[in-house]
C-alpha cells in the first residue's frame, strides 16, 4: 500500500485548494449554482435529453400531474379551516382576555 509523504499530501491539498478556486471561479463566470465563498459545490438537479445533453430540470417536469379537485372536497377543507381559524380567533381573545384582568 502507497503512503503519500507529508510533502506529497501538502502539494495535493494545494492543487485540490487551487481546483476547488478555479472551479468556483468558472462556475461564477457562467451563471452556475456552485458557491465560491464556502468553496464547496451545490448541484442542481439535470434532465438529460436522449441525444445526451444536459439541462435544467423545470419544476413542472419532475412532478406528476395533479387531479382536479371536486367543488365538494374544497368546501370541506376551507369548511376545516374556518374552523380552525374560529379556535385559534377564540383562544387569542381568551388569552387577551385573561391578561387584561390580570393588568387591572
Amino acid at each position: 500500500m502507497f503512503t503519500p509523504s507529508l510533502a506529497q499530501l501538502k502539494k495535493a491539498i494545494t492543487i485540490s485548494e487551487k481546483i476547488e478556486a478555479l472551479e468556483a471561479e468558472l462556475q461564477n463566470i457562467l451563471g452556475g449554482s456552485a458557491t465560491a465563498s464556502t468553496g464547496k459545490r451545490k448541484y442542481t438537479k439535470r434532465a438529460v435529453t436522449p441525444d445526451g445533453d444536459a439541462e435544467e430540470a423545470s419544476p413542472t417536469k419532475s412532478r406528476k400531474a395533479r387531479k382536479p379537485m371536486s367543488p365538494e372536497a374544497r368546501e370541506k377543507i376551507a369548511a376545516a379551516q374556518r374552523k380552525r381559524w374560529a379556535k385559534s380567533n377564540k383562544e387569542k381573545k381568551a388569552k387577551a382576555k385573561t391578561e387584561a384582568a390580570k393588568a387591572e
